[in-house]
């Protein structure tokens, strides 16, 4: 399973009205970290039990921001409003939403979602209502312009690391670059806002970090307007 990429009607009503008032001063939750990942879903059964199981201690972190009522996930917009997310399963499979992470700074909600086999994230800007799919779990920048996601897997994924540029908009892929070998076990992070550090295994087991600026000409670049 790909954890990595992985990354109440009354009570509701009562929690909505205080949730409106949830402020971007607000501090954010930490976004699960990798060993509490893995103890959490040590013995979930599939990625969607695993958001779940996640998402219940988010909930408890950020009780202003959303509630969970059976399927149905429900996030305050901001000032006022609110986004439903409902878990459907088919015959085929399920398509899931699950609480990951709340960016204060921006007044966004970072979602885990799986369709079907497949897991990915959103990025729910309250003050717009705009939702954008990703490939693999965001990791905001320090000055709150970019995020960065590494994605990389043995099937269906990119298997590159990706810059996006966050506007009101929307969130736009700004830039993109592939290793020429296969790496496995990915993690980015910033070193500044000019700045990613990717740290990576190779095939043969080593592992490195790589330093890479988002200047390097070695990006590819797209239209982020």
């Amino acid at each position: 399973m790909k954890f990595q990429h992985l990354p109440r009607a009354a009570a509701f009503a009562a929690a909505l009205g205080f949730a409106l008032t949830f402020a971007t001063t607000k501090a954010p939750a930490a976004p699960p970290a990798p060993d509490r990942v893995a103890e959490l879903c040590a013995n979930a059964d599939g990625q969607a039990h695993c958001g779940r199981l996640i998402e219940t201690e988010q909930l408890q972190a950020l009780p202003n921001l959303a509630v969970r009522d059976g399927d149905t996930l429900r996030v305050s917009l901001f000032p006022a409003g609110v986004r439903e997310f409902i878990d459907v399963d088919t015959i085929r499979g399920s398509q899931t939403y699950s609480l990951w992470d709340y960016w204060g700074p921006l007044n966004a909600v970072v979602l885990f979602t799986t369709n079907l086999d497949r897991t990915g994230y959103a990025l729910l800007q309250r003050v717009t209502g705009q939702m954008t799919a990703l490939p693999g779990e965001p990791v905001l920048a320090p000055d709150r312009q970019r995020l960065a996601i590494a994605d990389f897997c043995a099937h269906d994924c990119a298997n590159d690391v990706s810059v996006w540029r966050i506007t009101r908009e929307g969130v736009r892929r700004e830039s993109a670059w592939k290793p020429r070998e296969p790496w496995t076990d990915v993690t980015v992070s910033w070193k500044d806002a000019t700045m990613l550090a990717i740290e990576h295994t190779l095939s043969d087991g080593k592992t490195l970090t790589l330093e890479r600026r988002l200047s390097d000409p070695v990006w590819t670049r797209f239209d982020a307007r």
